[in-house]
């Protein structure tokens, strides 16, 4: 499981001309799913992405995280992210688990961060999307499991 996570000052997803989630300030995360990965990959990202301390404090050094924050969630499929550049001109994306693997465990990602008290917006698995978001920072990692 591998997610690249953006601090964000707000973001909206929109799916044939209709806005389906939208945060104000928060994280955005884009979520790959690869092969074999089940709810314990899941568990441990959605933890280490609500307890990351990458929201600045009072002093403005970053030592705050989401749940100090109380920050939104915007949590979007991305297969992509498994895509394997290294040989010719167009990505390989074997590597990505198949759509029906792939989206029970997005959606487990997505309760477990909703369990730890989050707010959480979503796109729509599969579908094309247009993702729109001021990014804060910026700020911008990759969560890997």
């Amino acid at each position: 499981m591998k997610v690249v996570l953006q601090r964000s000052k707000q973001a909206s997803v929109t799916v044939d001309g209709e806005v389906k989630g939208r945060i104000q300030s928060g994280l955005v995360l884009l979520v790959g799913i690869t092969h074999g990965d089940t709810e314990a990959e899941a568990a441990y990202i959605a933890d280490k992405v609500v307890n990351l301390r990458i929201f600045e404090d009072g002093d403005g050094k970053m030592n705050d995280s989401l749940l100090d924050r109380g920050g939104e969630i915007l949590s979007i499929s991305q297969f992509t992210l498994y895509g394997d550049t290294r040989k010719g001109r167009r990505p390989n994306f074997m590597d990505a688990a198949k759509p029906e693997e792939a989206e029970a465990i997005y959606d487990r990602f997505n309760a477990l961060l909703r369990e730890k008290g989050v707010q959480v917006e979503t796109g729509v698995f599969g579908a094309m999307m247009d993702v729109q978001l001021i990014n804060d920072g910026p700020v911008t990692l990759i969560v890997e499991k």
